[in-house]
């Protein structure tokens, strides 16, 4: 197989990357700003999934004759991640609720335009 197929889970990671990092630092709205976290953090996702698989492995499981093994522990800490991103991305979008009620909006800039100088 050629590189570019070979690396197309990388690939993948780094567009998801780069778009969520684009989103958080181009846009003013605090919900992109979540939305682009959230891409961000399921680009990380996908990168340690990827690193944990090796081609041609099983499971983990001692069967004679399979040399090569897969390693589960990525997966499962990713499962933890995903817990604990579902919880963070919640949080978040409840104070921007709470942002948005004692400001009026969730604009950044007009946030930081109604915050008086210290």
């Amino acid at each position: 197989m050629s590189l570019a197929t070979d690396l197309f889970n990388y690939w993948v990671v780094v567009f998801l990357m780069m778009t969520g990092f684009y989103i958080v630092i181009a846009r003013g709205n605090l919900i992109k700003k979540v939305i682009g976290l959230t891409i961000f953090q399921t680009s990380v996702f996908l990168l340690y999934i990827s690193i944990g698989k090796v081609r041609g492995g099983t499971a983990p499981i001692l069967v004679e004759g399979e040399p090569a093994y897969s390693n589960p522990l990525p997966s499962v800490l990713i499962l933890t991640a995903i817990v604990v991103g579902i919880a963070t991305t919640s949080v978040a979008l409840a104070l921007i609720v709470r942002i948005g009620e004692a400001y009026g909006t969730i604009e950044e800039d007009e946030i930081r335009a109604a915050e008086p100088e210290p």
